[in-house]
């Protein structure tokens, strides 16, 4: 599976549940404000498309590789979130992961996600075009 557009993306995102990577996100967009990157990584690790319980590295990979294109390397492997676990980036993601567990603030909807979405990925779009 490799996604092509935000709209596919968003589709999946409201197919399953995603109020713990909504209150992720939403953790770092407080924290984090300016890394959009960081913010839609831990929007989309919420997806579990077709995955089985026990299953989860083969998912987080086959989710990374499918997020590639459409948003980038760097959120690619943090989706993975195999990296070394000194890397700051995985650090913060993973500490707002433990974070949002606490429902304790009002998240948002997943809508008010698609323009950071957006951005990410015609920031990626670019890339490919000087590239």
């Amino acid at each position: 599976m490799e996604l092509r557009s935000v709209e596919e993306l968003m589709d999946l995102l409201y197919a399953g549940p995603h109020r713990h990577a909504l209150r992720t996100a939403a953790l770092l967009r407080r924290s984090r404000p300016a890394d959009k990157e960081l913010q839609v990584a831990a929007l989309v690790r919420g997806i579990r498309p077709g995955s089985r319980p026990g299953d989860e590295a083969a998912r987080a990979g086959g989710l990374a590789e499918a997020v590639r294109c459409l948003l980038g390397e760097r959120v690619s492997r943090l989706v993975r979130a195999e990296a070394d676990p000194a890397d700051d980036d995985v650090l913060r993601l993973r500490q707002a992961e433990e974070e949002s567990r606490t429902p304790g603030f009002d998240a948002g909807v997943l809508e008010d996600w698609r323009t950071v979405l957006e951005l990410v990925a015609a920031g990626r779009a670019r890339l490919d075009a000087v590239d």
